[in-house]
């Protein structure tokens, strides 16, 4: 009986190790087959259930490179993903199509919205219908004000200066610095004296620790990581790992957010129980005095979401441009030579213009400079910088090859079939790719991966480009409002910067990517500033 038993026992193991082999090879084979009928398929590698989510893990960090070498293949890449598909476009007609032609069916969508709902709320830049045109309407008259561009010129300019002051410190005493810290510092002072009209002081020369700018760094890789991440719903609700930093980091940003807001309408009322009425060229005040209209609708959250949405456009992209734009510079001796050469030649045409005779200074002596910096300073305008079309050359072909934004997805309401062919179904997601279309020889010719400032210029003039072709600024009715004022100050601080030092890059140090919404340096700049006679 026992034999029997034993051997009963022997069988039923034997038939389920049978099974589970039988099991292992259907799967196997149905996995061989898959991959196998993908065999001539364009694109990056897919698995059942995962679509092609192993590998876009694998090369996390190198994404924006990774979607350049399938889109050289390839100018569309549909890439599947455990809850979406994602479509990338580098074609300007496929980018029209979707940012223009069919632009109802593309909005941003409840999937972005959902990524980005925690920082951006419901702010110009996360959400679409009639409270997008509602924002865009308004917006769109405030950039148009004048008492606005002048106020951001002055703006600008002091901080360009303060700027100017901590490199001349940091060259004397023969110091390094990472020049990203110092750009996102100054753009980030700059747009909150701009959209809150505080200054918060982060450029410091002693350079303090500033929470909120901490915190809002944090926040932006945190949801960025959200569109790969298929957890990230269930790490929010059990407030574990980065949605638990998350948390934490909204925290800091809405207390900041909503004292200056709270400190803004008492400053307000008080001035108004005063009878003072000064007029305020801040967002966030003139935006509060919009709130007052009850057809405005315009609650403290919605104002909290205003100012973060411009905080982002105004700190973040600003300060990314200017930093791949210096290191562009410093690395190209001929571009750094002849834009040194054409601000020397305005700061004497201006000089003559206005009838002042232009102050010596000793690259050893930093009082003598700073006197000269203001001085250089206080010749520019709004007017006079559109006159440096080089300059506005360098930095448009900065932005050609290191696009603020690398990459903006749109949801998809209805199917449709884009202009080369290529089917989209409702749900899914299409995202254009400045990064890529930047670097894409059917673009921009042979020599589309190199850094030429000269391919914007004709007899000397700039020359712009279709911006379905050029889309660091957007394109359709979403096209960026606030793109005079951001050139504004990137030629301001560039000017300036570049008129009056050299930078060279810290040996050894590694220049990469970081992965977020905004193309950003992983490891800063780190540099050495020398006086430039």
């Amino acid at each position: 009986m026992k034999d029997q038993l034993s051997f009963s026992a022997f069988s039923r193991d034997d038939s389920n190790m049978g099974l589970l082999m039988v099991v292992a090879s259907m799967i196997l084979s149905w996995l061989f087959i898959y991959r196998w009928n993908q065999r001539t398929k364009k694109g990056p590698k897919t698995w059942p259930l995962v679509g092609a989510a192993i590998e876009q893990l694998m090369t996390y960090d190198t994404m924006h490179d990774w979607l350049v070498n399938y889109l050289e293949e390839s100018r569309t890449v549909v890439v599947p993903m455990p809850f979406t598909t994602y479509t990338y476009i580098a074609d300007p007609a496929n980018v029209e199509h979707v940012l223009k032609t069919n632009f109802a069916n593309y909005p941003k969508g409840d999937v972005y919205h959902s990524y980005m709902e925690v920082l951006l709320g419901d702010g110009i830049f996360n959400v679409d219908g009639e409270l997008w045109r509602k924002q865009r309407k308004t917006a769109s008259f405030e950039f148009a004000s004048k008492n606005l561009r002048d106020f951001s010129t002055l703006v600008f300019r002091e901080y360009s200066l303060k700027l100017s002051d901590i490199l001349s410190q940091v060259s004397f005493q023969n110091q390094e610095v990472d020049l990203q810290e110092l750009l996102m510092r100054m753009t980030l002072d700059s747009i909150c004296k701009v959209g809150f009209g505080v200054e918060i002081g982060t450029l410091a020369p002693h350079l303090p620790e500033n929470r909120f700018a901490l915190a809002f760094d944090t926040a932006n890789i945190t949801v960025t990581l959200r569109f790969i991440d298929p957890l990230w719903k269930v790490k929010k609700f059990l407030n574990v790992g980065s949605e638990a930093v998350l948390d934490k980091s909204i925290k800091i940003i809405d207390d900041f957010t909503y004292s200056v807001i709270r400190r803004r309408k008492a400053e307000i009322e008080a001035e108004k129980i005063n009878k003072m009425d000064k007029v305020k060229n801040d967002i966030l005040s003139r935006f509060i005095e919009l709130g007052k209209d009850p057809d405005n609708n315009m609650t403290e959250k919605s104002l909290r979401d205003v100012v973060l949405n411009f905080v982002i456009a105004g700190r973040d992209t600003t300060a990314t441009t200017l930093t791949w734009a210096i290191y562009m510079i410093m690395t190209h001796d001929h571009v750094a030579e002849k834009l040194h050469l054409d601000l020397k030649a305005f700061e004497e045409e201006r000089a003559k213009e206005e009838d002042v005779s232009l102050q010596s200074y000793e690259t050893n002596d930093p009082a003598s400079l700073s006197q000269r910096l203001k001085q250089y300073a206080g010749l520019m305008n709004y007017d006079s910088l559109g006159k440096l079309h080089y300059l506005h050359a360098v930095i448009t072909e900065t932005l050609r090859l290191y696009p603020a934004v690398p990459q903006d997805p749109k949801g998809i309401v209805e199917d449709d079939i884009l202009p080369d062919g290529t089917k989209v179904k409702a749900g899914g997601m299409v995202t254009y790719v400045p990064y890529s279309m930047g670097r894409m020889e059917y673009n921009w010719g042979p020599d589309a991966a190199s850094f030429k400032p000269e391919r914007w210029l004709k007899d000397g003039l700039f020359q712009s480009a279709s911006p379905f072709k050029f889309t660091a600024f957007q394109a359709g009715p979403r096209i960026c409002l606030g793109k005079d004022s951001a050139y504004l100050q990137m030629k301001m601080a560039v000017a300036i910067l570049c008129r009056f030092f050299k930078f060279e890059l810290v040996p050894e140090h590694p220049v990469k990517y970081r992965m977020m919404t905004i193309l950003s340096m992983a490891h800063g700049l780190k540099v050495t500033v020398s006086i430039r006679p």
